[in-house]
C-alpha cells in the first residue's frame, strides 16, 4: 500500500516525495527533519499509530496531515476520527489497486486532496488538549458578535466539508446534554466514513448522534448525520427524508439539498449554519432559506480550516452573523424554546487538573 501511494504521488509533476516512514515514530522524526508541505498518515502502524503520530507532529512541527486509511473496521475509523480531533485536516480511503476500474479516480482524489491541503495553515496543538480548550484557544473572537433576529426556532441545519468533523465536535461538546432542538448535519466525507463519524460524535459528545434513517421523527437534542450517497432532507411533519435524487453541485449528500428542504418545510423557524469547507456547496440552499425567513450563521475565517463555503455565503449577502465556534455555541443555546428574547447566554469553560 505504501509503495502504491509513493508511485501515485511520484507520477504527479508538482509533487515530490521527500521521505517515507515505516511507522509513526519514524514519521515524526522525518517530519521534524524534512519539514514537508503535507503528510499522508496511515492509522494502523507499529510502535506509534497514526493518531499518536498526528498528535506529536501537531505539537512539535505543525504540518498539514491527511489521514489515508484502508480499513473500515470500527477501531480504525475511530482512530481516524481521533486523528482529526488531534489536528489532521481530513481523512480519505486508500487508493484502489491498479487493476480496479476505480483506480484512476481514487488516485486522482489522493493527489487533488494533497494539493489542496498543502496550502492550509495549521495551528500548533498543546500536549494535553481538551475539547473545550480547542474551542476557546483555536478560535479567536470574531469581529462580528451580532445576535440572530429573535424568532421561534424548531430546527438547526449544519453543513461542512474540510475541517467540519473537528468543528462540529467542538460545537456539540459544548452544548448541554438536554439541548432542546433537533439538528440535521451534512458532512462531505470520504466513502465509508459516515457511520464512523456518527458513532464518534455520539460517543464523545453529550448529544445523541445517529446516522439519519428515512422516516425518522426528529427529536430534540438529537443530531442526524447524512448517510453516504443520499441527500438528507426534512418534511413538514418533522421527519427525515432520504433522497436518491441526482447530485447537487457534484455532491450527494449536498448541503444545498438539505438547506432547500429545510427552507420548504420550516422556513423562518429554522437556522442554517455553514462551516469550514472547500467550494460553494450550501449557498443555493441558503438563498432559499433566507428568502423564506430563515436565519443563517457562517463560521468566521480565523477559525476555519478552509474558508470556502462560509466565504461564498457571506459574499452573496446570505448571512446574519459571522461567528467563531464558541459564539456559534452561544447562539445555538440562545435559540432554544423558552429562552426569553434578548437574553444572551454565555459559555464558561474550565479545565480541571
Amino acid at each position: 500500500a505504501r509503495d502504491l501511494i509513493i508511485a501515485i504521488l511520484s507520477g504527479a509533476p508538482d509533487i515530490e516525495v521527500v521521505g517515507v516512514a515505516k511507522d509513526g515514530v519514524e514519521g515524526v522524526e522525518l517530519v521534524t527533519r524534512l519539514k514537508p508541505d503535507v503528510v499522508t498518515m496511515d492509522v494502523q502502524m507499529p510502535r506509534m499509530d497514526g493518531y499518536e503520530a498526528t498528535r506529536e507532529i501537531m505539537i512539535t512541527q505543525p504540518t498539514p496531515i491527511v489521514i489515508v486509511s484502508g480499513s473500515m473496521s470500527r477501531p480504525d475509523i475511530e482512530k481516524s476520527m481521533q486523528s482529526l480531533q488531534a489536528g489532521a485536516l481530513t481523512v480519505i480511503g486508500k487508493p484502489n489497486a491498479p487493476s480496479s476500474p476505480k483506480f484512476e479516480a481514487t488516485a486522482a482524489h489522493l493527489i487533488d486532496t494533497l494539493r489542496t491541503m498543502a496550502g492550509v495553515k495549521v495551528v500548533r496543538q498543546h500536549r494535553r488538549p481538551l475539547a473545550a480548550d480547542l474551542l476557546t484557544e483555536s478560535s479567536p473572537k470574531s469581529k462580528s458578535d451580532r445576535h440572530l433576529p429573535d424568532a421561534k426556532t424548531r430546527l438547526i441545519a449544519i453543513a461542512a466539508s474540510t475541517g467540519g468533523p473537528q468543528t462540529v465536535h467542538q460545537i456539540l461538546t459544548a452544548l448541554p446534554h438536554d439541548y432542546q432542538l433537533p439538528i440535521v448535519y451534512v458532512q462531505h466525507i470520504s466513502k465509508g466514513f459516515d457511520e464512523g463519524l456518527a458513532r464518534w460524535l455520539n460517543d464523545t459528545t453529550p448529544l445523541n448522534v445517529c446516522l439519519a434513517s428515512d422516516g425518522q421523527v426528529m427529536e430534540p437534542g438529537t443530531v442526524y448525520v447524512a448517510r453516504e450517497g443520499r441527500h438528507l432532507e426534512v418534511s413538514r411533519t418533522n421527519r427525515i427524508v432520504l433522497s436518491d435524487g441526482p447530485p447537487v453541485g457534484g455532491f450527494r449528500p449536498a448541503a444545498s439539498a438539505m438547506f432547500e428542504s429545510v427552507a420548504r418545510s420550516f422556513g423562518s423557524e429554522a437556522v442554517g449554519v455553514i462551516l469550514t469547507g472547500m467550494g460553494r456547496d450550501g449557498t443555493d440552499g441558503l438563498k432559499a432559506l433566507r428568502q423564506l425567513g430563515g436565519r443563517v450563521i457562517a463560521q468566521d475565517e480565523a477559525s476555519c480550516v478552509v474558508f470556502g463555503m462560509p466565504q461564498v455565503a457571506i459574499q452573496e449577502g446570505l448571512v446574519h452573523a459571522v461567528l467563531n465556534p464558541q459564539q456559534i455555541v452561544e447562539q445555538l443555546i440562545r435559540l432554544q424554546p423558552g429562552r426569553a428574547p434578548g437574553r444572551h447566554s454565555t459559555l464558561s469553560v474550565e479545565s480541571s487538573s
